[in-house]
């Protein structure tokens, strides 16, 4: 019985959560009129608010944008995260716990800090309406850092020694023999970071003028927001699905690592 009942508000839970999603990709198939309603399933299914979506703004553009700027601020966390995860988890120098503690410290500072002497950063150099202005800010985080730290942490010292001995310099035991270990971690901080890059609406709408380089969440922002959708929800629902769709696909697939990452890299010591 105590399982039945588990398992029943775990559905119960599941439904609550997965009907908002499921409501809008239903909607977004859905004519105008019945939009309205709470049922999933219509008999008068259509792509036609898809199809309006892709002939009123540049969606494809920015998706590629958007494809741009998120994988290769991705592979930017990743890659200078774990260096300097593994220089604070693994190598002895002055002033390693000091700076352990600024990471640290710079999560506590809201983004709207740093916001405006990073746009003044960018106009001084230029690099408005480029694939520069939205990736170097997000080239590395303190998150990363600090994920990748723990994890390295757990790694046996023995291993790291052994390579030592056999002549490898720390960039090839970290990249040669740590990261096929790290295989969790690396999941998590890819599809994190992936995520947060992807959903960024307030940087984009900042730097960028340019509607070619526009990425999509500011895309469809501008479209529902700015009058090009004319207050149409079916339309406004179909762009929002289209932004929401690479992020839940690369979640499902990556999910079973990234549960496994979080709970063997947590916040000790």
């Amino acid at each position: 019985m105590k399982a039945f009942l588990k398992y029943l508000v775990l559905g119960l839970g599941a439904v609550v959560f997965a009907y908002p999603f499921l409501w809008m990709i239903a909607s977004s198939l859905k004519p105008e009129m019945e939009i309205g309603g709470f049922a999933l399933w219509s008999p008068h299914l259509t792509l036609f608010n898809y199809e309006q979506v892709f002939t009123r703004i540049p969606i494809g553009r920015a998706f590629i944008n958007s494809v741009i700027v998120s994988l290769t601020s991705t592979v930017s966390v990743v890659v200078f995260g774990s260096m300097v995860g593994y220089a604070l988890a693994r190598l002895r120098f002055a002033g390693r716990n000091v700076t352990y503690l600024v990471v640290l410290f710079t999560m506590t500072l809201p983004f709207q800090i740093t916001l405006i002497p990073q746009y003044i950063l960018i106009v001084k150099l230029g690099l408005t309406d480029t694939y520069l202005a939205l990736i170097a800010p997000t080239a590395m985080t303190a998150f990363s850092i600090i994920l990748f730290r723990q994890f390295f942490l757990h790694v046996p010292e023995a291993l790291i020694d052994a390579a030592r001995m056999d002549g490898c310099s720390d960039v090839r035991i970290l990249f040669r023999i740590i990261w096929p270990l790290s295989r969790p971690v690396i999941i998590t901080v890819s599809v994190l970071t992936f995520m947060t890059s992807w959903n960024e609406v307030l940087w984009p709408l900042i730097v960028v003028r340019d509607r070619s380089m526009m990425t999509m969440p500011q895309l469809v922002t501008l479209f529902t927001i700015g009058g090009e959708a004319e207050s149409l929800l079916g339309l406004q629902l179909a762009a929002a699905t289209l932004l929401a769709l690479p992020v839940i696909l690369a979640y499902s697939f990556f999910q079973r690592y990234f549960i496994e990452s979080m709970a063997s890299t947590g916040i000790k010591g």
